[in-house]
């Protein structure tokens, strides 16, 4: 069950409390869904579903004149006028959540406000932790001499080879978007960079709490990451410590 919510929670509050909640959620399913010896592909739908319908509902209950946009919900065709959009990840990184053990998934709720985030969180529940923009996560020191990039599981996109290759950089992988970002946020690595397509509700969150802890977020080309636009794909991103941003773009461009 939800806890009761403070009386005058604030977007960001609300953000932590559903990013924590969804993930309790998820934690609990998959344990009660593996013990009953479900198949790997009946969790991950499940999963999907259970964390859509709880963060959809949360959002109708407490900030129901906001449009919303989501992965696993129906269009909302009120978020092209709207001023307050909420993008949310019910389950990023269905795969992982899918194999028992594995912690590299994420819930991602973000609130766009037409030309900046007001709010995010992205919570990784099988470590329970979460990291939001308000209080934001304390930067890291710089502790490698070489820089650690964080890929995919399944591919190295062509933009991480060049950074990779570019910056000398060791190599880690994981799973999920939100996890590889918030892997940077915590310091296990110093740059997520992707280009191989992904949609507005993969990076919308992690990139929002990553800006706010005083990362470097932006599209590939360096240019300002833009949400809540009609076509909900957005192909590329990079997340990165500051001080490596310039060496990043350098490598990828030239």
């Amino acid at each position: 069950m939800p806890s009761a919510p403070p009386v005058t929670e604030t977007d960001a509050q609300l953000a932590t409390r559903l990013a924590v909640e969804a993930g309790e959620l998820l934690v609990a399913l998959r344990a009660e869904m593996f013990a009953a010896g479900a198949s790997i592909w009946d969790v991950r739908d499940a999963g999907d579903a259970a964390a859509q319908r709880y963060l959809a509902g949360e959002l109708h209950t407490h900030r129901a004149d906001d449009a919303v946009l989501s992965e696993e919900g129906l269009e909302d065709v009120r978020r092209y006028e709207a001023d307050r959009v909420w993008i949310i990840d019910p389950l990023d990184g269905t795969r992982e959540y899918g194999e028992p053990g594995r912690h590299d998934w994420a819930v991602h709720v973000a609130l766009w406000e037409r030309t900046h985030f007001g709010a995010a969180a992205v919570s990784l529940p099988a470590v329970d932790l979460v990291f939001s923009t308000d209080p934001p996560a304390p930067m890291p020191e710089q502790v490698r001499d070489r820089p650690r990039l964080v890929t995919s599981r399944s591919r190295a996109p062509y933009a991480a080879v060049l950074v990779a290759e570019g910056l000398g950089c060791d190599a880690v992988r994981l799973g999920s978007a939100g996890a590889k970002a918030m892997a940077v946020v915590m310091g296990e690595a110093d740059i997520y960079v992707h280009d191989g397509g992904m949609y507005q509700w993969d990076s919308a969150a992690p990139a929002a709490v990553a800006m706010a802890a005083g990362f470097h977020a932006s599209r590939v080309d360096g240019s300002p990451l833009v949400y809540n636009e009609r076509d909900p794909w957005l192909p590329d991103f990079f997340v990165c410590r500051p001080e490596l941003a310039e060496g990043v773009l350098k490598a990828i461009w030239g």
